[in-house]
């Protein structure tokens, strides 16, 4: 017996449900319910460590730098879905943000669990993916034991990049070669073992805490709407409309025509209605304030004032 895994709180037995086999449909789902109630009080007990994250991550990408998630199984899917989400959420390039499985991109659909026990696999990605000292790279692993992230994250440590664990136990094996370790304790599963339960619930929170807070720092919204979404479809042009109507008063007529002279920007069409600006000039604004919107909003009424 691996005395490492056996010691795993995710590797232990949940003695609320050993009887789960045994209950009715109502009995079953209110045994997962309650089990699933623990995760939010997990995460928040780590909120430092994910503040520590957020900091690092954003320093990175904020000089130019990428942001790598390395996982394996469930957790590796979970890091490509979050950083799938990114650029038609906040308008980046899908290289700023990437996220890589154990198994390569077959096995987002198909099991391919062997993958994560080879370690030279998970530094032949970190050299093909060219990590430097100005990314940071967040390993998840809910045991924290899988070979495959744990050669990444000490390969992108030697590189210099910031380096991030995301488990579900304490002192695991991915810790010793992470920076900063973030590590939500949810208990054992309510199938033993089973970690794309509350482990992986809780992973999906803390990445959504981490991309969702950079996008914030970088100015990816204003107040707390998604003013650098990309309007791709119908649903998201109607989306951009509402958006610069809620952030400027405009009307819907008046945003949607800012928006088609903003060629979709919801931020640029938001600063030209409020500032009354035309496109060019509040390009060149956006680009003097690094695209935070408040800031320029803030500084184009600062030389009206001083006028």
């Amino acid at each position: 017996m691996n005395e490492y895994l056996a010691g795993l709180t995710t590797e232990k037995i949940n003695p609320a449900t050993r009887t789960i086999d045994e209950c009715t449909t109502e009995e079953m789902l209110a045994l997962l319910n309650r089990e699933d109630a623990k995760v939010p009080a997990a995460v928040a007990e780590e909120i430092p460590r994910i503040a520590q994250a957020v900091d690092m991550i954003h320093s990175r990408l904020e000089n130019g730098g990428r942001l790598f998630y390395i996982g394996a199984g469930t957790s590796g899917r979970l890091g490509v879905l979050d950083a799938s989400e990114c650029p038609p959420t906040f308008g980046v390039e899908p290289e700023l943000i990437q996220g890589h499985i154990a198994g390569g991109d077959t096995a987002l659909r198909t099991a391919v669990e062997g993958f994560e026990d080879l370690a030279e696999e998970g530094i032949a990605l970190v050299e093909r993916c060219g990590v430097t000292a100005q990314d940071a790279v967040v390993g998840i692993s809910a045991s924290g034991s899988a070979a495959f992230v744990i050669a990444a994250l000490k390969k992108a440590g030697e590189l210099g990049a910031a380096t991030i664990g995301v488990v579900n136990n304490q002192g695991s094996r991915l810790a010793e070669v992470c920076q900063v370790t973030i590590a939500p304790v949810v208990g054992p599963e309510v199938i033993m073992g089973s970690t794309r339960l509350k482990s992986g619930s809780a992973q999906k929170l803390v990445l959504n805490m981490l991309t969702t807070s950079v996008m914030v720092k970088l100015g990816k919204t204003y107040d707390n709407l998604m003013v650098d979404l990309k309007a791709t479809n119908a649903k998201l042009r109607d989306r951009a409309v509402r958006i610069i109507t809620a952030a400027c008063g405009a009307g819907e007529a008046e945003a949607a025509k800012a928006l088609a002279e903003a060629e979709g920007s919801c931020k640029l069409a938001i600063l030209m209605l409020a500032a009354g600006l035309d496109a060019a000039a509040g390009q060149q604004l956006l680009a003097e304030t690094k695209g935070m919107l408040k800031q320029a909003i803030r500084k184009h009424q600062g030389s009206d004032t001083a006028q």
